[in-house]
């Protein structure tokens, strides 16, 4: 089916307690990793009005626990044509080149950016030049970083200070559950739960003329991964349910040096860096033999999905429940300077990685795709926009290159920004209400209250919320039936697994009206069961093996049928609609956007464009 099909609205969203307060605001950012908080900062330096909402503290999503660094071409020797060759090469055929190259081009300069913001990274101590490293699949070393393997905690901390020191609004502990439109169908704000201490109906509303999606991955969607336990796809459930295309969501990297902590383990598991391998350590089974030399002109260091599938291959081969990592060459010192919180993590399950292996296996990672996004990072609902892991920008293709994912969420952040600051963030048009929207609710504490209902409006939620024990049986029947080795029966059995969920809670509702009392735990499970309905029908309907997508009866890449992207979008039926692009391009982005409209009497929107503007770009 061709892509150019627009896909309807969806008229869907999370049943929930109508919102007892509300804020204003020029631009609203959901999520507090380096993708959020660039936006937050670019935007409030040319005095845009901002509110950064985070599902946590601002310090504890994703980019908190990268380890391995960021990659860029800041060596001698090395160029962004380079970065690019390398960052395609992984993204198996997939990746917009166009994409590709605005992240390697503008990269250097925003770590540079970002360095100027505070952000401290090793450096010699002798000449002050910032120490490179190298990763999977880079043929250079290109990757800076901080803390020897805690990275993210330092980018975090450079740029929540700046954030603070900014005096940016900022909403913690607060679940978004849906977003908000105006009588255009443009993005007006979301809804969202603040998860405040014996407050149990905390629903309120923040509403502004640009909304941001930085809300991380989906990596609790599987039983084991080295995400945090926010990470249940929100972004993306919530870009689907307001008519959003998303994209390549089949394409989950797992990462193929997880601590392995047994059979039954679940949840966030420790994360043993790449870097480890960049240094030098070798993959070995139970005997002591490298398995990957030969498999791979890279060996250890070939891209992830080649590595996750040559430790699984051998794990099958040998009815081993892991494989080795073996570092002991790099002696005490190394491992306390370079190493010093894998070390510590290893010590703390009984592991010394200083005189044996390390156990480990794959585990689910990152989302290479996401919400579909053009090169400004807007996505296909006027005024909603979409960067870091929850969007799919172009550059990962099938499988993201080591430490591109910090640096897209720079690069794209700051085009974000500077989308947003110098054409105008339309606000809600307070003008023609209608039956629906609900009457403006003083703000706790809130510097301003609205003076009038905004003609903004969400979904009606009358769909039924899965349990909170219903999250685990979702991560189980994924981990079965979607993990690292996939197949047609197991991807059908999941998918109808999956159904069985959905329809059984759909029908109790209907027969009984009962459902789960709405609530965090609740919202979360029912956000897992969407996102892993959407991952598993894209899944089923690639037909081939690609990057990190490996389906087992059908082992090789088909590019004449299969180099093309699958869009889904959510129908106000609740059913999926998965169609395939017609070529490994996104189809061109076309939407015309009304003129800005105060958001209150004597609101002046940030800036204010005067005449209707029509977008177009040929990437997504």
């Amino acid at each position: 089916m061709s892509s150019e099909k627009k896909p309807a609205a969806a008229g869907v969203a999370l049943r929930a307690p109508a919102p007892g307060w509300a804020v204003e605001a020029d631009v609203v950012v959901v999520g507090s990793g380096v993708a959020g908080l660039t936006v937050a900062l670019r935007c409030a330096a040319e005095g845009a009005k901002v509110t950064v909402v985070t599902k946590a503290r601002l310090d504890d999503g994703s980019t908190r626990w990268a380890q391995g660094g960021i990659a860029a071409a800041l060596g001698e020797g090395d160029t962004p044509e380079q970065h690019l060759d390398d960052t395609l090469v992984a993204g198996a055929g997939l990746c917009d080149e166009a994409a590709v190259r605005t992240l390697a081009t503008e990269g250097p300069d925003a770590v540079r950016r970002l360095i100027g913001t505070g952000a401290r990274f090793d450096a010699d101590d002798d000449t002050g030049e910032i120490l490179l490293t190298r990763e999977g699949g880079h043929h250079r070393r290109r990757i800076v970083h901080a803390g020897g393997d805690a990275t993210g905690a330092e980018v975090s901390r450079a740029l929540v200070e700046a954030v603070r020191a900014a005096g940016i609004e900022t909403v913690e502990n607060a679940l978004v559950l849906d977003l908000l439109k105006d009588a255009s169908g443009r993005a007006a704000g979301v809804t969202l739960h603040v998860m405040g201490e014996g407050r149990h109906d905390g629903v309120g509303a923040v509403r502004a003329g640009a909304v941001v999606l930085a809300t991380g991955g989906m990596g609790q969607v599987f039983s084991a991964t080295t995400n945090p336990a926010v990470s249940t796809g929100d972004g993306v459930a919530l870009a689907l349910r307001a008519g959003a295309e998303v994209s390549d969501l089949e394409f989950v990297q797992f990462h193929p040096t997880v601590l392995w902590l047994g059979p039954e383990a679940e949840g966030q598991q420790p994360l043993v860096s790449e870097a480890v391998r960049g240094e030098g350590a070798y993959l070995v089974d139970a005997d002591g033999v490298r398995f990957m030399k030969g498999q791979h002109e890279l060996a250890e260091l070939a891209p992830r999905d080649i590595v996750a599938k040559g430790i699984l291959r051998r794990m099958l081969e040998q009815g081993a429940e892991h494989m080795y990592l073996d570092a002991r060459h790099f002696g005490a010192r190394m491992w306390e300077h370079r190493f010093p919180t894998i070390l510590a993590a290893c010590r703390a399950h009984g592991i010394d990685p200083v005189t044996e292996p390390i156990p480990v296996a794959p585990a689910a990672h990152y989302a290479s795709g996401g919400v579909r996004t053009d090169l400004s990072g807007r996505t296909t609902v006027p005024g909603l926009y979409a960067c870091g892991e929850v969007a799919c920008t172009g550059v990962h293709g099938a499988n993201r290159l080591a430490s591109n994912s910090l640096l897209e969420g720079l690069v794209f952040a700051e085009r974000i920004a500077a989308d947003i600051t110098s054409a105008g963030t339309p606000t809600a048009d307070p003008t023609t209400a209608d039956a629906t929207t609900p009457e403006a609710l003083e703000a706790p504490e809130a510097p301003e209250a609205p003076e009038a209902a905004a003609d903004v409006t969400a979904a009606a939620g009358d769909g039924p919320l899965l349990p909170p024990e219903a999250r685990y049986t979702i991560q189980r029947i994924m981990t079965a039936g979607a993990g690292v080795l996939r197949s047609a029966e197991s991807l059908a059995r999941a998918a109808a697994q999956l159904e069985r969920v959905h329809g059984e809670a759909a029908e109790r509702l209907r027969r009984d009206g009962k459902t789960a009392e709405p609530g965090v735990e609740s919202w979360e499970a029912t956000n897992l069961l969407l996102v892993a309905r959407a991952l598993v029908a894209a899944a089923l309907r690639r037909e081939e093996t690609r990057g990190c997508h490996w389906r087992e009866d059908r082992p090789d890449r088909d590019d004449p049928a299969w180099r093309r992207h699958l869009l889904v979008t959510l129908r106000p039926d609740d059913t999926l609609d998965v169609r395939t692009t017609e070529s490994e391009a996104f189809p061109a982005t076309r939407r015309t956007i009304p003129p800005a409209r105060s958001a209150r009497p004597g609101h002046q929107a940030f800036p204010s464009p005067t005449t209707p503007r029509t977008e177009t770009e040929s990437h997504p």
